[in-house]
């Protein structure tokens, strides 16, 4: 009797959480799954049409100049957030007057709404009376205004605003890694006589193995998937420069004031929705292989 209470007090704490993933994760993927081998849009009796929102998907250039500007969003965000995050984690590591406020500091734009962010981030890049092109000019280093939201600059203004808010995040995870190497490690190699560099190739690289590859895994899928900051600050434009997938996908099923479609696409949307799921499956799988194929050779 006790270990049928047991269950019943077991299922009655899963309960709550299996039936929100049921209802929020499980039943929109089969929803999705579903309806992509119809015309639907949101009204009315949908219509089977096979594979032709697949045939549409691969006709599609805005789709895959969308995929293009992900790669290039990612590619630009991860080259420099990693690194920057990797450098601030050892320098806040060490025994720092202050180090607490500092790491509290770089942590503060995680915590942050992306929607807010956008909009504090256009003022601050606004080509008239922006902040940015104000100490540019003032300082000569340009001679006239910036057009950082314009067709030229805006996708390396997302990429900026990306790499603001994500530092002090896998900073924090980069942190946690080296809190657990232990000291004699670094204590041994000193009486070895090796240099701060020696010991960063030598123990600390090897040492945050596992933990960097849980961090390298997560920043691309975040990088991949990541558009809302894009939709508050150019909702794709101009003429689709920061057009990134999930950013169309949203407008199929949410149209957006300006750009795409006005009528809902939820047929072909949920046929986007699945080429960018198998893309973004796809590099976390490449990543997966190489990782694998790295931690045999060493």
């Amino acid at each position: 009797m006790n270990n049928e209470r047991r269950q019943i007090h077991a299922w009655a704490f899963i309960a709550p959480s299996l039936i929100l993933t049921l209802i929020f994760g499980v039943y929109p993927i089969v929803w999705a799954l579903k309806y992509m081998f119809y015309d639907y849009q949101g009204f009315g009796e949908p219509l089977f049409v096979g594979l032709d929102n697949f045939a549409r998907l691969f006709r599609d250039k805005e789709f895959w100049h969308s995929v293009v500007n992900t790669f290039v969003y990612a590619g630009g965000k991860l080259l420099v957030t990693l690194p920057l995050s990797f450098l601030l984690a050892v320098v806040l590591n060490r025994a720092l007057k202050g180090r607490q406020l500092l790491r509290a500091i770089y942590f503060l734009p995680t915590v942050v709404s992306a929607s807010v962010m956008a909009i504090v981030f256009y003022v601050i890049f606004n080509s008239y009376n922006g902040m940015v092109n104000q100490l540019l000019v003032q300082y000569g280093i340009v001679s006239a205004p910036i057009d950082w939201l314009g067709p030229k600059y805006a996708l390396l203004t997302a990429i900026i605003i990306a790499i603001w808010g994500a530092v002090g995040n896998y900073m924090l995870l980069f942190i946690a890694g080296l809190q657990n190497i232990p000291e004699d490690l670094y204590e041994a190699a000193s009486l070895d006589g090796a240099g701060p560099f020696r010991k960063m190739w030598n123990i600390t690289v090897p040492m945050l193995g596992p933990v960097l590859q849980m961090i390298i895994m997560l920043a691309i899928t975040v990088s991949l998937k990541g558009y809302e900051s894009i939709m508050v600050l150019t909702e794709g434009g101009p003429y689709g420069k920061t057009e990134v997938m999930y950013l169309y996908l949203y407008k199929l099923f949410f149209p957006v004031s300006s750009g795409g479609s006005s009528i809902q696409q939820f047929g072909y949307g949920s046929a986007v929705g699945f080429a960018t799921a198998v893309i973004v499956g796809f590099i976390t799988l490449i990543y997966f292989y190489m990782s694998k194929k790295l931690n045999e050779i060493y």
